[in-house]
C-alpha cells in the first residue's frame, strides 16, 4: 500500500484536548490520578491529582487508581502500555481491536473491556459539549480486578468483555 494507505489521507486532529464526558467519570467513581489531564482550569475533576502539560505524565511516577483518557492516535499505545504496567486503573480509547496496541496492551493484560453502546460526545476544555460524536467506537479498558468490577457496576451502557486469559489463535 505504501503512501496510499487510507489513514495517511486522514487529517490530524486539531487538538488532543478532549474532555471525557462527566457522566462517564461519575459512573466509574473516584480516581487518585489523571496523568494526562486537561489544562487548568478544567470544568470538572477527573481525579484527586491531575498531571497536565508541561508535566510529562507518561514518564512521571504513578500512584493509586488511575484514569487515563490519552491523546488518540500514534501516542495511545504508549499510554496503554504504561497503564498495563501500572495495573490499577481504567483507560478510554478507540476500540481498534485489530491493532497491535490491542493485541499487546489490552487483550492479554487487562481484566475487562467495555465497548460503549453509543459513540460519546467529548467536551472542549471550557466544558462545552462537542456537536459531533467521537467519530469511532470507544471502549473503557480496566486494569485490575477491582476496576473490572467498577465497570460492571457502573451502569454505563455497553458490552462488557471480561477475561482471565487470552491466547492468540493461529
Amino acid at each position: 500500500m505504501g503512501d496510499r494507505h487510507p489513514y495517511r489521507a486522514r487529517p490530524v486532529a486539531g487538538s488532543h484536548v478532549w474532555l471525557t464526558p462527566p457522566e462517564i467519570i461519575q459512573a466509574l467513581g473516584l480516581f487518585d490520578l489523571d496523568p494526562c489531564a486537561a489544562p487548568s482550569p478544567r470544568p470538572w475533576p477527573t481525579a484527586v491529582r491531575h498531571m497536565e502539560l508541561p508535566e510529562d505524565g507518561l514518564t512521571a511516577k504513578w500512584h493509586g487508581r488511575v484514569w487515563c483518557n490519552p491523546p488518540f492516535g500514534e501516542h495511545t499505545a504508549a499510554w496503554l502500555a504504561r497503564m498495563a504496567d501500572h495495573g490499577n486503573g481504567i483507560a478510554l480509547a478507540f476500540a481498534r481491536t485489530d491493532t497491535a496496541m490491542f493485541h499487546e496492551h489490552v487483550f492479554p493484560r487487562s481484566q475487562a473491556v467495555m465497548f460503549l453502546a453509543k459513540r460519546p460526545h467529548f467536551y472542549y476544555p471550557d466544558g462545552t459539549r462537542a456537536t459531533g460524536n467521537s467519530g469511532g467506537p470507544i471502549c473503557l479498558i480496566a486494569y485490575g480486578r477491582e476496576n473490572a468490577r467498577k465497570l460492571e457496576r457502573s451502569g454505563i451502557k455497553g458490552a462488557l468483555l471480561t477475561h482471565h486469559s487470552v491466547r492468540e489463535a493461529a
